[in-house]
């Protein structure tokens, strides 16, 4: 047996809103990690679960979709939009889990959309966590984005000057609309997913699709109820 199948598994999971979502879906996989997992002091950045063949570590969103690709985990949880951003070929995400769901979409100044037409932008700055998506998504508009990276704090962007619109994730708009800002078009539907390292399915075959499959079976009883 080589040493790759020895190791343990690595489940990444996403630190915030989606990990509190996940919680219930992990418990009905029968995944049950240490004490320390929910303690908030707790300064461990991988930890032990109840089967002795998988470890999870927790990080940011985003960098679930970098661990696995490159190897550092074999599974993760990740929302559609982060795969979307990287389009990583080393991923394979193999199921939906119905989590996390908002939608990734453009907004502007509230007196901004009263006058434009997003349909007659030919050349646009935009501020978003998401330049590579955003920029594929208006070229294939015939429209040419300048992208700004930011990793938080958007809305404040056209109060700054710094781009009259911006691309983000929209749950219920109470964000947008508190400072002032519209929703002009949606890019995607963004839920969260089960991503699996390629490599790792060839090389562990049984031990990832045994919970690829009880992933599935977990997440259809949730979204069955």
């Amino acid at each position: 047996m080589s040493a790759q199948t020895e190791q343990n598994l690595i489940l990444a999971v996403p630190k915030g809103r989606i990990l509190k979502e996940l919680m219930p879906l992990l418990q009905a996989c029968d995944i049950i990690p240490e004490p320390d997992f929910s303690d908030d002091n707790s300064r461990k950045l991988r930890f032990s679960t109840n089967h002795p063949g998988l470890d999870i570590i927790r990080v940011r969103a985003f960098d679930v979709a970098t661990f696995v690709a490159y190897g550092g985990a074999h599974l993760g949880v990740v929302g559609s939009d982060a795969l979307e951003e990287f389009d990583y070929s080393e991923i394979y995400a193999p199921l939906d889990l119905g989590i996390g769901k908002c939608r990734l979409s453009v907004a502007m100044p509230e007196e901004d959309a009263k006058t434009e037409d997003p349909a007659r932008w030919s050349h646009i700055r935009i501020a978003t966590k998401y330049p590579s998506l955003t920029a594929r998504h208006f070229a294939r508009r015939g429209v040419q984005a300048e992208c700004i990276k930011l990793n938080g704090a958007m809305e404040i962007a056209p109060m700054l000057g710094l781009a009259r619109r911006i691309v983000d994730l929209v749950s219920t708009g109470s964000t947008l609309k508190a400072n002032q800002m519209a929703e002009v078009e949606k890019i995607l539907d963004v839920s969260s997913r089960l991503i699996v390292n390629r490599s790792a399915i060839k090389t562990m075959p049984e031990q990832i699709n045994a919970w690829i499959e009880k992933f599935r079976t977990a997440s259809a009883s949730r979204n069955a109820a």
